[in-house]
């Protein structure tokens, strides 16, 4: 019988391997894994949980709380704030951080999590997942403040996302490759299925909302047009479009069989650098990728290596297959020169 290992035997051992990861963060990681657990179950009882639909109410960004937004993210705080690991934790969600009360002991780790990313596909029953990135508090002062949040990526402890789809799959990294898990529902724990996952650095797949294309940027319209010529255009080879809505899906795609995700600056908010949130999506992604042998670069320079200057920082994003995401990046620096 092949050997079946849990994600805590995993964690375990890489808790073992030369202290590759600290006691206190292998239980922090559990305990977000038993949280996307609880998450899972409520998405897949849909109508029969009551919790489809719109919740009536804004998220700070200004975009409209689906019911099962605000239950993934009270039970990622309420699962995380009791167990001694943390000192705070900031959401999508939420305009500021969450600071564990004081009735609880406080940790050195931060999490910061998209509770339920593509909430547009929850009432049509497609792929939707949680995000999540872990950092460690800076002891320089007392207390915990937005800056202790303000690290670059590459400060990232652990990162990884849970998908809600035909499986509950949990992908995590801990700085050393990436590790897929699927959730056994029969036995309740989520099950080691891949590990040292590796993205080929060339790929005939992108993943981009082409209906944006008359806002993009000119570099990023070429390489696209480049795509759409095919084997008869300077590429020399026939590419597909694939776009979930969902980046927790689409970069599960890419981490499967490869592909590049963008989601670029477009011309309708100029004042923003991009769309999708730097700390709370792209960071942990990037690292992902990364980890995988892929890159990340919001067209010009490493995610990992932005400096975040706000909680809810937005940033361009291009992940994916190596060699994809260099020429994307070339073309618009070249465009700057």
């Amino acid at each position: 019988m092949t050997r079946r290992v849990s994600l805590t035997r995993y964690l375990v051992e890489q808790q073992r391997a030369d202290g590759r990861i600290p006691p206190q963060l292998r239980l922090l990681l559990e305990v977000v894994a038993r949280a996307c657990k609880r998450i899972s179950f409520a998405v897949n009882k849909g109508e029969l949980g009551e919790v489809m639909g719109s919740a009536g109410s804004e998220n700070v960004q200004g975009e409209v709380q689906k019911k099962l937004d605000i239950i993934a993210n009270e039970t990622l705080i309420e699962a995380n704030e009791w167990g001694g690991h943390l000192a705070a934790m900031a959401s999508e969600e939420m305009e500021g951080i969450y600071v564990v009360p004081n009735r609880y002991p406080q940790g050195e780790y931060l999490l910061m999590f998209d509770p339920l990313d593509g909430s547009s596909n929850i009432d049509i029953n497609m792929s939707i997942g949680t995000i999540f990135s872990v950092l460690k508090k800076h002891d320089a002062h007392p207390g915990v403040h937005d800056s202790d949040f303000f690290q670059p990526g590459n400060q990232q402890v652990a990162a990884g996302y849970c998908i809600y789809g035909p499986q509950t799959t949990l992908v995590l990294t801990v700085g050393d490759g990436v590790a897929m898990f699927t959730l056994d529902r029969e036995q309740g724990s989520f099950i080691l299925i891949e590990e040292n996952i590796k993205i080929p650095e060339d790929t005939k797949e992108f993943a981009i909302n082409m209906s944006n294309m008359r806002h993009w940027d000119e570099p990023m319209k070429r390489y696209i047009d480049e795509c759409l010529a095919g084997e008869d255009g300077p590429r020399g080879k026939n590419f597909n479009m694939r776009w979930v809505a969902a980046m927790v899906a689409d970069v599960h795609r890419i981490l499967c069989r490869g592909g590049v995700f963008m989601y670029p600056w477009d011309k309708r908010e100029p004042h923003k650098a991009g769309k999708l949130r730097l700390m709370y999506e792209a960071n942990p992604m990037s690292w992902l990728i990364e980890q995988a042998g892929g890159a990340s670069t919001n067209c010009r320079e490493r995610i990992m290596d932005i400096q975040p200057t706000e909680l809810h920082q937005r940033v361009a994003v291009v992940l994916g297959s190596k060699n994809e995401v260099e020429r994307v990046t070339r073309y618009h620096l070249e465009a700057d020169k």
